[in-house]
């Protein structure tokens, strides 16, 4: 007696702007009719995850992304524990996810932050959608930390660049992952951030490679570098996300037909 379909899971990773390879991601998965039961996002894959949850379509999710700015979310301040309040990215959150709750999201979310004074994944299924992305988004040294619950969280990228444990956590019985990471060898560093983020890159290489044995289908859109803040690029990042998904469409029904097929 077979047990019906497989419950499919998809873990968003962090990168920037990078991240909105993810939206072409989701459109591909919607117009092949790949069911998604539950998302885990780290930083911008945790953004772009809960506005999916919240209803907003891929393509509605295009709109916004074309139309974000700089000026939109970046509130500068006299850094102690960052160069970005990150009062005006919460605001905007709030206003995209309608003031949902990440238990209202359908699929079902679950957001990966990191507790900076522990060293700790935190990681989230219920609460607030701005409070908790904006959260996951802290880069350490940007974005002065978001405290929930007593915790001082940062970036959910610092701790788990792409949450592949988190949503098999959640059930899922296939996994596909996707990487917006990209490591350049040699890069050119000549700002805070670009240190920040080649930083990240190169401690989380290693554990990625991990996370690529531990999912079902692990997918990567950049091929090139994309500068993290080059929120400009939106299209291309957009249309890599759907070239890398269409590529793997054939690997990803295939896992799904012999899920179905062990289970007779």
């Amino acid at each position: 007696m077979g047990k019906g379909r497989p419950k499919i899971g998809l873990a968003l990773g962090s990168g920037g702007s990078r991240g909105y390879a993810h939206i072409g991601v989701l459109k591909v998965l919607e117009e092949e009719n790949i069911p998604i039961d539950m998302i885990t996002g780290s930083s911008m894959g945790a953004l772009v995850g809960c506005l999916y949850g919240v209803g907003h379509s891929p393509d509605q999710l295009h709109r916004f992304a074309s139309l974000f700015q700089k000026k939109y979310f970046v509130d500068f301040i006299v850094p102690r524990k960052g160069f970005v309040a990150g009062k005006k990215v919460k605001n905007l959150i709030r206003l995209l996810a309608k003031g949902k709750r990440i238990e209202d999201l359908n699929p079902r979310m679950m957001v990966v932050t990191t507790d900076i004074n522990k060293g700790e994944r935190v990681l989230f299924d219920k609460g607030d959608v701005a409070s908790v992305v904006r959260a996951s988004i802290a880069i350490p040294g940007i974005f002065v930390p978001e405290v929930i619950d007593g915790k001082t969280l940062v970036d959910g990228g610092v701790i788990d660049r792409v949450p592949v444990t988190a949503v098999k956590q959640m059930g899922a019985d296939i996994t596909i992952a996707v990487d917006v990471s990209y490591f350049k060898q040699e890069a050119e560093v000549k700002t805070i951030y670009d240190i920040m983020v080649q930083s990240m890159d190169i401690m989380t290489r290693e554990l990625i490679r991990a996370q690529e044995i531990e999912s079902t289908v692990m997918i990567r859109p950049i091929v090139k570098n994309a500068n993290p803040l080059a929120f400009s690029e939106v299209d291309a990042l957009i249309s890599s996300g759907e070239e890398a998904t269409r590529n793997h469409i054939a690997l990803i029904k295939e896992a799904i037909a012999t899920w179905e097929e062990n289970q007779t």
